[in-house]
């Protein structure tokens, strides 16, 4: 795909910006602590990124799906924890409500989440409820003009810097599967909400995970998002946008991996020649090439079907998710062997990023989950 003129600004104000404020000190200390870095935040926040894609009216840029894939791709091109930072809001974190939200949900919450004032997450996930979104145990049980919430969501990235988070729940419990369930906004300093310890993770330190714990958590039944006991479809629709900014960030990384890749081929020597002089290493890298473009086409051209509402963009959404996530690894291997015992060392880049690639496979369904997702739409039409 060729960018028009607005696309292409775009991606060069991103990669400016990525590599400009992404840098490789903010990025160790971040794999360090663990922590979340609130200026980097702010500074994100000051550029609008935190509102790419929320409607102009509700205070974001109004940016399409392809803005936000650039954004994702550039973001995740320097370090993937800092294309996370951005992505939350323009995501999981405000997709249910910019998909199912009313007018007043939407002028209440949006605005403070586009401009990075508050965060709002994602709480799908369950300790018994993983790629089997449809088991969901926790309860929302009608009391007055409440609902009253128990249960408990886990991997719930950035929870323990979040103001707010949307929860699925069941709330009609004598429906089966994802029947039955309806989706919240809960207020995180709420009476009742508690959080885990923060998880220690392989990869992707810098952006804190930890399990939320709903105990006898009353919330006003304003607070529900949608129609009640359709809450699973709308999961299903928000992860649609989800996948398409995995697979933005895969070709992110991807691309880092092979910058990084070429340079060191470029640089090194062995045997009197530089390695890129080896064919088993040019052809290395000519694979990567061809499978980050691929993945690349796949993942703009889910992103025009998605703002189109054509009836396949949920299948290209998982088909580049699957295809992209999966060759990230893949380059992220390579981009290791070529450094050979360097890359195993956390002074070079190629370490940290074949951490951080593991998750692209998982997180916002796992890539087995894509490819049910993807026969489905073949095999039961």
């Amino acid at each position: 795909m060729i960018l028009d003129k607005k696309h292409a600004l775009q991606q060069k104000l991103f990669r400016q910006f990525a590599e400009t404020e992404f840098t490789k000190e903010l990025q160790d200390e971040l794999d360090l602590t663990g922590e979340f870095n609130w200026e980097m935040h702010k500074k994100m926040a000051r550029y609008g990124f935190m509102g790419t894609k929320i409607p102009a009216e509700y205070g974001g840029a109004g940016g399409d799906s392809l803005s936000y894939v650039l954004m994702d791709e550039e973001f995740a091109r320097q370090d993937l924890v800092l294309a996370i930072y951005a992505n939350t809001s323009n995501s999981l974190g405000g997709g249910p409500l910019m998909l199912a939200g009313s007018k007043e949900q939407k002028e209440k919450y949006l605005p403070l989440v586009a401009s990075g004032e508050k965060i709002m997450v994602f709480g799908l996930t369950e300790p018994g409820a993983g790629s089997d979104a449809g088991g969901t145990t926790t309860t929302a049980i009608p009391d007055g003009d409440d609902y009253i919430i128990n249960g408990r969501k886990c991997f719930i990235s950035g929870a323990p810097m979040a103001d707010w988070i949307i929860i699925f729940a069941k709330t009609d419990l004598s429906l089966k599967g994802s029947r039955g369930i309806s989706m919240f906004i809960v207020d995180m300093h709420a009476d009742g909400v508690s959080l885990g310890a923060p998880e220690k993770k392989m990869g992707i330190k810098g952006y804190p995970t930890c399990d939320v714990v709903f105990e006898d958590v009353r919330v006003p039944k304003e607070n529900l998002v949608g129609p009640l006991n359709k809450g699973f479809q709308y999961a299903m629709k928000t992860l649609d946008g989800g996948r398409l900014g995995v697979a933005a960030m895969a070709i992110g990384l991807a691309q880092g991996c092979l910058d990084e890749a070429v340079k060191y081929s470029m640089e090194r020597k062995q045997f009197g020649h530089r390695l890129a002089d080896f064919q088993a290493i040019s052809f290395k890298i000519a694979k990567m090439q061809t499978e980050l473009e691929a993945a690349r086409q796949l993942t703009y051209h889910a992103a025009v079907l998605k703002d189109a509402n054509h009836p396949d963009a949920s299948k290209a959404c998982s088909e580049a998710k699957f295809f992209a996530a999966e060759m990230a690894n893949r380059c992220a291997y390579e981009a290791v062997q070529i450094h050979g015992g360097y890359g195993y060392i956390e002074e070079y880049r190629v370490e940290r990023m074949y951490r951080d690639a593991r998750i692209l496979s998982i997180f916002e369904g796992t890539s087995e989950i894509q490819q049910v997702v993807i026969a489905n739409s073949l095999l039961r039409k």
